[in-house]
């Protein structure tokens, strides 16, 4: 499981999440698919798509009913998961867990950007691990 935060309360983010908590999934990521799974495309797919809500949420940041529209669709990358998980196999139950333990954490904006760069740091380690 992982958490963002230290404390949650004030905000603290974990200090180790950009770097060893980011490379231990990266890692683990990259051994359960197994040279089958969880290709650097398939998740990079993802990766695109948070920055791309990341982005959304700072452009309308002072409009609160923007903020409420772009969540379900950050939720929604949880299913969109689960399909590529059922669909051959494309990414694997680990992954889909990682999405979600992350996903799940999001409440506001300031959250779904710790997660970007979250997500940014665990792409640039999954890139040592495979090149595929």
């Amino acid at each position: 499981m992982i958490s963002f935060y230290k404390d949650k309360e004030k905000r603290v983010l974990d200090p180790k999440l950009f770097s060893t908590t980011a490379e231990q999934w990266a890692k683990k990521i990259n051994e359960s698919g197994g040279g089958k799974s969880n290709k650097r495309t398939q998740i990079r797919k993802f990766y695109d798509e948070v920055v791309r809500y990341n982005t959304l949420a700072k452009v309308n940041k002072e409009d609160k009913k923007d903020w409420d529209n772009i969540l379900p669709y950050i939720n929604m990358l949880i299913a969109k998961a689960a399909y590529a998980k059922g669909r051959n196999n494309l990414v694997t139950e680990d992954f889909v867990g990682l999405l979600k333990d992350c996903v799940e954490q999001i409440r506001d904006p300031r959250d779904l950007d710790v997660f970007t760069n979250f997500f940014e740091a665990f792409m640039g380690f999954y890139r040592q691990y495979g090149d595929r």
